[in-house]
């Protein structure tokens, strides 16, 4: 992908992670980007019930079975689509090519065009027709980027789980947000590591001094 997006197709199926929906539209909208969004019904649903204040900020909202809509053509100029949560159900009809719906349509082109496809797939635990749609979605074109916490970046609140995965997630995609630094290593850390590791060479020949001193005592 050449240079950051200007056109992103937001999807929002219904797994759990209204959140990270939110979120991701507002971290598209501060960086300048046409947000062009489809909201599953299951999705409004589950939305009802985890942040029923939310709001789905975007451009150009399209309806879920609309698949006469601009995005719904490999013609019409989209940069990448997001997938934020994904589903199961979602997942495997992408990965089936079955585009019973606007959703489903918009993701088999944008992976038919060769564009950026990442599918945050919210699941658990994954039976084996899970593991398999995702191998299949991958194998065609898409990213698989489970909404995983990382914890390596000490957060402090649930906000911060939520920003940094959502900061991954939109990385995959080339938009990148500030305050949300990609990990460059921790000199203190190696400095430990590398004491850890002389520790235990020094630990290593410690016995082999004592078993030379206690060979070497007569009567043993």
């Amino acid at each position: 992908m050449a240079g950051a997006p200007r056109r992103v197709v937001v999807g929002v199926s219904g797994a759990t992670g209204t959140a990270l929906a939110v979120r991701a539209l507002q971290l598209l909208g501060a960086a300048g980007v046409e947000r062009h969004l489809i909201v599953s019904p299951a999705a409004r649903r589950t939305a009802a019930y985890e942040l029923p204040e939310a709001t789905f900020d975007a451009e150009v909202v399209h309806n879920f079975r609309d698949i006469g809509a601009s995005i719904a053509s490999g013609s019409y100029p989209v940069d990448a689509m997001i997938v934020i949560p994904c589903s199961v159900k979602t997942l495997g009809a992408i990965a089936s090519g079955v585009s019973e719906n606007l959703l489903v349509r918009a993701a088999d082109v944008t992976l038919k065009e060769r564009r950026r496809l990442v599918l945050c797939v919210r699941e658990t635990p994954l039976h084996l027709g899970h593991l398999r749609a995702m191998v299949t979605a991958t194998e065609i074109g898409a990213i698989i980027a489970p909404p995983m916490p990382a914890f390596y970046s000490m957060p402090e609140s649930l906000d911060d789980v939520v920003d940094h995965i959502v900061a991954r997630a939109l990385s995959l995609i080339g938009v990148h947000v500030p305050g949300a630094p990609p990990w460059q290593g921790e000199p203190a850390s190696a400095a430990r590591a590398e004491g850890r590791r002389a520790g235990i060479e020094r630990t290593q020949d410690r016995p082999t001094e004592g078993r030379r001193s206690a060979e070497s005592e007569p009567g043993r």
